[in-house]
């Protein structure tokens, strides 16, 4: 069974990297594309766009070249067997934002030139994100304190506590019925 996980991971990863591959140049050659079928007045573009550019390619690079490395697989040149296939890429946490950066880092790259400039103001997105992200799971906690989190737990009533599930429901009315697959238990 672990065998069968490893090389579902695998192939995965060996799908995933290739995307990664293709990102790192797609979207620059469909920007100077929809450049020149749609936006010629912005060509060659501005100094600002062209640091815009930049100052989001380098992260997007870094990111894609970090998710490459770590999810490559290996295998064995002579046997063609796995030997590791590297962090699933599809795991949550960082490696899931990793992601969500550099598919806003795309969408941005592409819409800039089909639609303009103003695209990148969507770029916005990450720090905003990361600062819910800060105050939900540090500053909040922090400041309010945790108690306030455990006293809507601590309200709810024993009755409510107590009520038996669907499968316990049922199996006191086959006991009821007198039906033989249900043993009555003595609690002690």
């Amino acid at each position: 069974m672990a065998n069968a996980s490893a090389k579902r991971i695998a192939s995965q990863n060996e799908t995933t990297v290739k995307n990664l591959r293709l990102g790192l140049i797609l979207p620059t050659i469909v920007s100077i594309v929809l450049r020149l079928l749609f936006r010629r007045d912005s060509l060659p573009p501005s100094k600002g766009s062209l640091a815009l550019y930049l100052a989001t390619f380098f992260p997007a690079f870094f990111l894609s070249n970090y998710l490459i490395k770590i999810g490559t697989t290996r295998r064995d040149p002579t046997t063609g067997m796995l030997i590791s296939y590297g962090e699933d890429l599809n795991q949550p946490g960082l490696t899931e934002w990793a992601f969500d950066i550099l598919y806003i880092t795309w969408a941005c790259q592409i819409g800039s030139g089909a639609f303009g400039e103003w695209v990148w103001w969507l770029y916005t997105v990450i720090p905003l994100y990361a600062v819910y992200k800060l105050w939900t799971s540090v500053i909040s906690p922090f400041v309010l304190g945790r108690g306030s989190q455990t006293n809507t737990n601590a309200q709810t009533t024993p009755e409510e506590n107590s009520a038996p599930s669907k499968r316990q429901e049922k199996l006191r009315k086959r006991s009821e019925k007198g039906d033989p697959r249900v043993r009555a238990q003595v609690r002690k």
